[in-house]
């Protein structure tokens, strides 16, 4: 099977590669990103591609995908509704738009977050929402909203937001008791990369997931990894 990725140098999207790249039913797995990620593996396809917006150059190598996960994304702090807007819905949608139609028999997986909610207060939670929605509406064979709550980079993954990377640091040796007491809402990077690929593959049980489902899913597919 073929797995599609963008996203896969930003911190979930390096669990996600690492987890179809480990897995025993992909085939073959296609990164697009505006850099490449510098991994080598034999399933692994490599796309370097500046306008996200335009995929047209990129047709030919896009076929015959069964799964996107689509791990872009940014953090809100800082920046404006406008720009965060651009980034999180604009951005997805258009992508979204041309994969569907072009290859609409694919399941879509969104990175979403916890707490996501079209009508909510929160600048974030509602654009996310409204993407979330509007990808619904799109004729993929299935879309998958993926709402993971703290996330813990592990397996060489590492956030670009300065700002969390101090965090996860400083936090570091609190990270076992979070795991036991925020279990509702823990995931690593490995766990949740692990999830997206099983929904991409074989589906969910609902088109939302939370961090609950995800876990789930994550222990699903761990027959499926090789081992190193």
């Amino acid at each position: 099977m073929t797995v599609l990725l963008f996203g896969a140098t930003g911190m979930v999207g390096h669990g996600a590669l690492n987890a179809a790249l480990a897995d025993r039913r992909v085939s073959r797995v296609v990164t697009v990103g505006r850099r490449a990620t510098g991994r080598e593996h034999p399933t692994l396809e490599e796309i370097v591609h500046a306008d996200m917006t335009d995929l047209g150059p990129l047709a030919d190598r896009l076929i015959e995908v069964d799964a996107c996960l689509f791990c872009l994304g940014v953090s809100a702090a800082g920046m404006s509704e406008a720009d965060y807007r651009r980034v999180t819905y604009d951005l997805t949608l258009a992508v979204a738009r041309q994969l569907a139609g072009r290859n609409p028999d694919m399941t879509f997986v969104y990175v979403s977050g916890q707490g996501t909610d079209a009508g909510g207060r929160a600048m974030w939670a509602r654009v996310k929402g409204e993407t979330e929605k509007a990808l619904l509406a799109l004729p993929f064979r299935a879309v998958v909203n993926a709402r993971p709550g703290f996330i813990q980079p592990v397996g060489g993954a590492v956030s670009r937001t300065a700002l969390y990377r101090a965090i996860y640091t400083a936090m570091a040796p609190l990270m076992p008791l979070f795991r036991r007491v925020l279990t509702r809402h823990y995931l690593d990077t490995d766990q949740l990369g692990r999830a997206l690929v099983e929904a991409g593959l074989t589906g969910a049980p609902e088109a939302t997931l939370e961090v609950p489902d995800l876990q789930a899913l994550a222990a699903r597919a761990e027959p499926h990894a090789q081992t190193a």
